[in-house]
């Protein structure tokens, strides 16, 4: 078994009848949701010893074949309408001692404030994770053990005859936009350096799984959205990274003041450095409220000259003044910005957040040159899709809100703008004020495609807009054909769309892929 599902019979007969105990940790579990993270969380309590209920709304195919499968392991799972007409996914079951929820459900959830009236907890699988670090370093020396007793195994390669590591090292990333890719980067960093790492919590993974999971690491690169850090009250990095500040998920946080306050518990007992944004001064202003150990530093990064205790960007260099002897005076060169893909400003910028972690972390500078010479970005990321008569073709479907719109349009110039979707509650005066002299027209799509209208007639009244009222499956097909009678050469026609997708499509990928496949249908009429 590597870091893939956890199994019960296997942390059951290696950690011993007291391990929940040990490990901060109640009999009586209730689990929120049948996600990825909860059944990941259910299966692991279970195999801890717990005696664990899972409670999900939800009563679909779906949910009960995964229920089935939870059950043939002892693990009760209450779905869709209980005997009385309660919603399972609302009701807290009796002797609950620890409620953990998956990480979309909100804090104004019934069944939280049942908890809250019973003085039962509320946490997340972050939280769980984090607390059972210890039982992961223990569950390897006892394989380790095991396995010496059997002899060494064929396989064993060069692991063979080394000590199981202790608890892995966390630096976690946050931020409105970026964390993915910064993550990704950090973990491409850390390989190049020949720590052994994984990309993890937000991506890939279940971060439960890779804690108590066979392979060893040496630090983990952990994403982090508010959603986790509202629910992971203990979590203590050894570094970490707020890379922005945007509104975003208001609706679930309340306020734009409770979304930061969540974003900076990611500072909350860091240990050696609190990396922020310098061009953002509310990212500093957390670290500035944060309360950490003594001696963590203050680290900024900037697409500017940095000052001591910052990395940044001299004459096309990615330059350490932080993590170097003398910073006052000295600088060390890091990679070159050819070096990070795609070289656009904003992810200049997650480059420099994620090897500020790096360095934090002690790695070398030749090794942060070769994590982001290694590094491909995700599909669907400012991502090149073709050139059709010298205008070029720019995938950002994962743009889905104002801040990550604006920094993918800072990228290009002049643009032909695919935009619109769900707006969340987004106004857009800001994002097209600020962009304006770029865009050479936009054509706008999805349900709430009129806001951005209203804000370009009000900021860019010069710039050509189409208007398309049609939600079909051809509809990205003639979004992509305005676009290219917009266009002139040399230009670059991008999709940024500043919503979200679920109008049009069910995410952000397929909106992404029809963009593609649109491009690449006007390519063939063009031969």
């Amino acid at each position: 078994m590597g870091s893939g599902q956890v199994s019960t019979t296997d942390l059951a007969g290696l950690l011993g009848p007291d391990a929940l105990g040990r490990f901060g940790l109640p009999g009586r579990i209730t689990v929120a949701g049948l996600g990825v993270s909860g059944v990941s969380a259910a299966r692991a309590l279970a195999a801890l010893g717990a005696e664990v209920t899972v409670v999900d709304n939800g009563d679909g195919d779906a949910h009960r074949a995964k229920a089935a499968e939870l059950a043939e392991l002892g693990i009760e799972v209450r779905l869709g309408h209980l005997p009385g007409g309660a919603r399972a996914g609302e009701t807290l079951p009796g002797g609950t001692e620890l409620v953990v929820t998956s990480p979309g459900w909100q804090p104004g959830s019934p069944l939280f404030a049942a908890a809250a009236e019973a003085g039962v907890d509320v946490v997340g699988d972050v939280e769980i994770a984090w607390r059972l670090r210890g039982a992961g370093a223990e569950l390897r020396a006892a394989r380790a053990s095991a396995r010496a007793g059997d002899g060494p195994r064929a396989d064993a390669g060069e692991d063979a005859g080394k000590a199981p590591a202790g608890p892995a090292e966390w630096l976690a990333i946050t931020g409105t936009n970026g964390k993915t890719t910064t993550t990704q980067m950090l973990a491409s960093i850390l390989k190049a350096a020949g720590l052994r790492t994984a990309a993890v919590g937000n991506i890939g993974t279940p971060i439960i799984d890779v804690v108590l999971g066979e392979e060893e690491h040496d630090v983990l690169a952990v994403e982090l959205s508010s959603y986790q850090l509202h629910w992971a009250p203990s979590l203590r990095a050894h570094s970490a990274a707020v890379l922005n500040l945007a509104p975003d998920h208001l609706d679930w946080h309340g306020s734009m003041d409770a979304y930061a306050a969540d974003k900076g518990r990611i500072y909350e007992g860091n240990t050696v450095a609190c990396v922020y944004n310098v061009a953002d001064p509310a990212t500093e202003k957390l670290v500035e409220d944060a309360d950490v150990e003594e001696g963590c530093r203050a680290i900024g990064f900037t697409l500017g000259a940095p000052g001591p205790s910052m990395l940044g960007v001299v004459d096309g260099i990615l330059v350490d003044r932080a993590f170097v002897e003398n910073r006052q005076k000295n600088a060390q060169e890091l990679a070159e910005v050819k070096d990070v893909n795609p070289p656009a400003p904003h992810n200049i910028a997650n480059a420099l957040a994620a090897a500020a972690l790096a360095r934090a972390f002690g790695v070398a500078p030749r090794a942060v040159r070769d994590g982001l010479r290694d590094f491909r970005p995700d599909a669907h990321r400012v991502a090149f899709v073709d050139e059709v008569a010298g205008v070029t073709y720019i995938d950002d479907s994962k743009a889905t809100n104002t801040h990550a719109a604006e920094a993918s349009l800072a990228a290009f110039e002049p643009v032909v703008w695919i935009a619109g979707g769900l707006a969340k509650g987004a106004t857009f005066d800001e994002l097209v004020a600020k962009s304006a002299k770029r865009l050479r027209g936009a054509v706008l799509i999805g349900a709430d495609r009129a806001l951005i209208a209203e804000a370009l007639a009000r900021h860019a009244p010069e710039v050509p807009v189409v208007d398309l009222d049609r939600t079909d499956t051809g509809a990205m097909l003639a979004a992509v054909r305005e676009a290219a009678r917009l266009a002139e050469p040399g230009d670059t026609v991008l999709l940024a769309p500043a919503c979200a997708s679920m109008d049009m499509f069910a995410n952000y990928n397929k909106r992404g892929d029809a963009f593609a496949d649109a491009v690449r249908e006007l390519a063939a009429e063009s031969e």
